[in-house]
């Protein structure tokens, strides 16, 4: 059987809506409410290709479906790793799934983040919350291919201490020296002693050419639309500002609307969009 590639879905027969099941070989929690997922590829020769920014939809046997991004390594096909929060029936049910368990899979669906535009750039990513988990298979990216690309910078934001996402593996890269990380707390709790603050009040001080980057940002749109103004600020161009936008997707492929956006879908045509594709939308949402 060929392997899964983006324009493929999970069965490998090009049906999009076909579940293939997947095994749950491991559960790790992440905060009191964020678990993540991560899935063995027994089929199509153990690999599961997509693009940083994709999502699927993961289906929970008798309970229901829901679309989430994939957070893990794109290179490692073998293992595929999902990070969710629980919010609904769904996620609720799959957090009571064991190791062992299967859970539905369909896609990957959607376009992901800018990959070859980024080449030679800085690359700034912006995050709040548990929006580093799509951001995730890129900062993978990055540092597997880190000489293609200029400096590296994170700025990420989450409401407490303990919200932190990922917390082991933002240690280990912050160990690294080309790559910078810069974290920061709406209300600082325990022995917090880093920066207490919204995301966007580090964008400021951050260390990357305006005229040579790439931004890539994703969070509560709240906190996106205040990173725009803040990156435009910066002298940031509109073109080189990228997002990836949150709406209720149903199909993954377009047809059912539930995620139509304007005159897009943001399932097929997303979820990571150019800000000059999304600025009317925008500024019709601010009046």
């Amino acid at each position: 059987m060929a392997k899964i590639h983006p324009n493929r879905t999970a069965s490998g027969t090009g049906d999009p809506m076909a579940i293939q099941p997947f095994t749950i070989r491991r559960i790790r929690k992440e905060t009191h409410d964020t678990f993540s997922l991560e899935l063995e590829v027994s089929g199509n020769n153990g690999n599961f290709v997509f693009t940083p920014g994709q999502f699927n939809m993961l289906y929970v046997f008798g309970v229901g479906e829901v679309p989430i991004s994939i957070s893990g390594d794109p290179a490692k096909k073998e293992i595929l790793v999902h990070t969710t929060r629980v919010v609904g029936a769904v996620t609720k049910a799959m957090r009571s799934l064991k190791v062992g368990d299967s859970i539905g899979v369909r896609g990957p669906f959607g376009k992901g983040w800018p990959v070859k535009a980024a080449t030679g750039n800085d690359v700034v990513i912006i995050t709040g919350g548990i929006g580093l988990a799509p951001l995730r298979p890129m900062i993978y990216h990055l540092l597997t291919h880190r000489e293609e690309y200029g400096r590296i910078v994170l700025l990420y934001g989450a409401r407490t201490p303990d919200e932190i996402l990922y917390g082991k593996h933002l240690e280990k890269w912050r160990s690294r020296f080309d790559l910078e990380i810069h974290l920061t707390v709406d209300r600082a709790t325990g022995s917090w002693r880093g920066n207490v603050g919204v995301v966007t009040s580090l964008i400021r001080r951050a260390p990357f050419d305006p005229s040579h980057c790439i931004s890539m940002v994703c969070g509560p749109e709240i906190m996106m639309r205040f990173t725009i103004v803040e990156l435009q600020r910066r002298g940031v161009d509109e073109s080189k500002i990228f997002l990836s936008m949150e709406r209720n997707m149903k199909c993954g492929i377009g047809l059912c609307g539930h995620c139509q956006l304007g005159p897009t879908f943001v399932c097929k045509d997303g979820p990571v969009f150019c800000y000059n594709e999304l600025k009317d939308q925008f500024i019709k949402r601010e009046m």
